[in-house]
Order: C-alpha cells, then structure tokens, then sequence
C-alpha cells in the first residue's frame, strides 16, 4: 500500500534528518519546526507520487529550503542567512549521515537543562517520531500538559547555546539514565502500538533496537542497565513473528507457536542478561530482561516457571514501582497462587494509586483474565469489553471483543 510504505519512509528517515539540520544550522527548535513542516509536505505528496529513492535527502531538501526561508523573512537573522544559503544542499547531494548523528541528537534533547519528564517529552517527539498524543499515552499524562513540556524544552536548548556534539564521558553518564528511558518508551510503542490499525510499529522497535546497539558499544556499561535494555528488547522483539496471525490479529503469549521465535535473538538476549547479572548490580532493565528470559526458554506456556518469575518482580517492584510492575506482578501472583490473590491484589493496587490504574485498559484486560481463571465469565465478559472500549488499537480491541464475545457465548 503506498499510504503505508510512505508512512514508514517518514518514520525511518525523519529522526536522521533532524540531525543532518540540527548539525549544519544550530537552532535546535528551528530545524525541528523545518523538518515538522517537510514531514506534513511528504505525507501529502509521497502516498501520491511514491516514496523518493532516498526519503531522508528529499526531506534535509525540503526541510533546508523551509528553514532558509525563515531565516530570510528575519531581518534579526540576516547575518546568518548568508551562511544558511551557502549550506544550502543540491538535489542527491545529501552526504551519508552515521549512526553517530542520530544518537548525538538523542544526547541533545537528554540536555541537563532539562528535567526527565522534558528530556523524555522532547526526545520522543524530535527524535522517536511520536506525535504529542502517543507521547501523552506513553506517559500516561495529558496532551496539553506534554505539548507544553515540549515548547518550553525547545526553548531551554536553544536558551542554552549548546552546539550539536557528542557530549563529554562527564557529561554522557549524566544523560544516560534518560536516553535509556527514551529508547525503552520508543521500543514499547513500536511492540505494541498506542493506537491506529496495526499491532506493532516494526520501524520503531527496529531502530529502538539499532541505537541501543550504538549507545552500549560507545564505552563501558558499569550500571549493565544499558546491556540489560538491549537484552529486554531483543528478548521481547524474538516474539514478533507469532503474536499475530495472518490476519494481523493479535496472538496473546500463552497461545503462541513458539516454533516462530527468533532463537538467535533469544540466545543472544539470554547471554547478555547472564553476562550483565554476573558483573554488575542489578537494575530494573535488567530485572525486566530476566523475566522475558524466563518466558523465552520455556519449551511451553505450562512449562513457564512463574515462581521464578514472581521473584523477580518482588525485586522489580522494589527498584523500580509502577503501574505496569504492578501488573505484571499481579498476574504472577495470580498464576503462583490463583486468581483470587491475584484479583485481591489488583483491588488493592488499584486503592493505593488513587485510581490511575484503573484508568489503563491493560488493567481491565488483566481483571478480565483473572476472572476468566476463577470461573466468573460474566463478569471476565464485562472488563474485557471495558478494556476494549479504553484501546486505542485496532487488534488489540478486536482480540478483546472477540473475548468478551466468546465469553457471553459460552464458548
């Protein structure tokens, strides 16, 4: 389909591009301005006229341009304006951008200016390609709130003069905690998309997964919570190919054909996560890495040692607490000692955040399972509707009505 070949082009090149601006002009929230209006330009002329042989070329061309005319109406400007002309690129004159720009730009947006909820806003937006809603889903917060958290973390950039470079190792190890937050956010919302018709964003999970890659071969890892990001993803990502059929609907874990995991992805990811835990103190990425490795070595859902898997959510749950542990946690418990410890477990989580897990469909689609294991299908029917009608995607919420259906049925 052209419209969704065109999307994915934009995807993959917008972040490189961003870069290739940001490096040649400077102005971080002016480039990101140019680039936002070359990206409405493609995605009106490209499903039209076909993706360019080289998406990120014809985006710097258009962005350039853009940017240049800004800085030609600014009389306060016109000092650079000479230099801007100059940097002007020809048509395919567009030299090959390394890898190394992508993540100096991911370091940028991760500036110490920046308090964690900006960096992560801003990161995900200039540089994972996320619009401001999905960014609001990802975080749990309102749009108005992230959109705001945006425009002010442009303006402390730019307010800071910082120049586009690699920062420092100083620096660096101040940044990193961020940027891998920034990586695991992109990767989820490529996993399992926050909404339209598709289940996964492969290009996201994919170049989640390649800058990853780059940031854990950059220098020493002493935290291991780089390697044990790395790890996660490629333990998480070995499952892609059967958690859905061939008609792009949604397979859950315990009714996968595991024979379709990728085993290379799963060694690998096993030997990172047994290398990290050996020499390093154990951190929550690395936690999360052993639990999808508990999963990914069962020969079979029955097989999935979930006492292992209860522990390690315990320490989890300690190190790192959250909405999304918790339900993880909760469905451990669950499989360790019934579904109703689980279900009182879920009632009280949900007392002590003041009602925000409620408020997530994974927590319905958690309490319908729940239900569903102790036998109360009427009720199991009720939340996995409810969870249907808060899922912004497609699959997702077919899977859930399905259940619901099913269940009504009796069947």
């Amino acid at each position: 389909m052209p419209e969704v070949d065109a999307v994915r082009a934009l995807r993959a090149a917008a972040p490189s591009a961003l870069a290739v601006l940001v490096r040649r002009y400077g102005d971080f929230a002016a480039c990101e301005d140019a680039v936002q209006e070359a990206l409405i330009a493609a995605a009106e002329q490209w499903p039209r006229d076909g993706v360019p042989d080289s998406p990120r070329a014809w985006l710097v061309r258009v962005a350039s341009r853009r940017y240049v005319d800004e800085v030609r109406s600014d009389a306060a400007r016109r000092r650079r304006e000479s230099r801007a002309v100059e940097l002007e690129p020809e048509p395919g004159a567009v030299a090959a951008v390394d890898d190394t720009l992508t993540l100096t730009l991911f370091l940028l947006c991760c500036h110490p200016a920046l308090g964690r909820p900006a960096q992560l806003a801003l990161t995900l937006r200039a540089v994972g390609g996320l619009t401001t809603a999905e960014i609001s889903r990802a975080l749990l917060l309102p749009e108005p709130t992230v959109a705001q958290r945006i425009s002010r973390a442009k303006a402390r950039i730019r307010a800071s003069g910082e120049g586009f470079r690699m920062p420092r190792p100083p620096e660096l190890a101040g940044r990193l905690a961020a940027l891998r937050q920034v990586l695991y956010l992109i990767f989820t919302e490529g996993h399992t998309a926050s909404s339209g018709d598709e289940l996964a964003r492969v290009d996201l999970s994919t170049e989640a997964i390649r800058l990853t890659r780059q940031l854990q071969a950059t220098g020493p890892d002493a935290s291991g919570e780089t390697t044990g990001l790395l790890a996660l993803m490629l333990l998480t990502d070995a499952r892609r190919a059967a958690r859905s059929d061939g008609a792009g609907g949604l397979v859950p874990l315990d009714e996968q054909d595991r024979s379709r995991w990728d085993r290379d992805m799963i060694d690998e990811g096993v030997a990172l996560v047994t290398e990290v835990l050996d020499r390093a103190p154990i951190g929550p990425y690395q936690l999360q890495a052993a639990i999808a490795a508990v999963h990914d070595e069962a020969q079979s859902s029955a097989d999935t040692d979930w006492i292992e898997i209860l522990g390690l959510y315990d320490l989890l749950d300690r190190l790192a607490p959250g909405p999304m542990v918790s339900l993880g946690r909760i469905v451990a418990l669950a499989m360790v000692e019934g579904p109703q410890a689980g279900l009182a477990a879920l009632e009280a989580s949900e007392s002590s955040t003041g009602g925000t897990l409620a408020e997530h469909h994974r927590t319905w689609a958690v309490r319908g399972h729940l239900l569903e294991l102790s036998g109360a299908t009427d009720a199991a029917s009720l939340a996995f509707t409810e969870a249907a009608r808060r899922t912004l995607n497609g699959p997702e919420q077919r899977y859930l009505v399905a259940k619901a259906e099913r269940l009504r049925a009796g069947r």
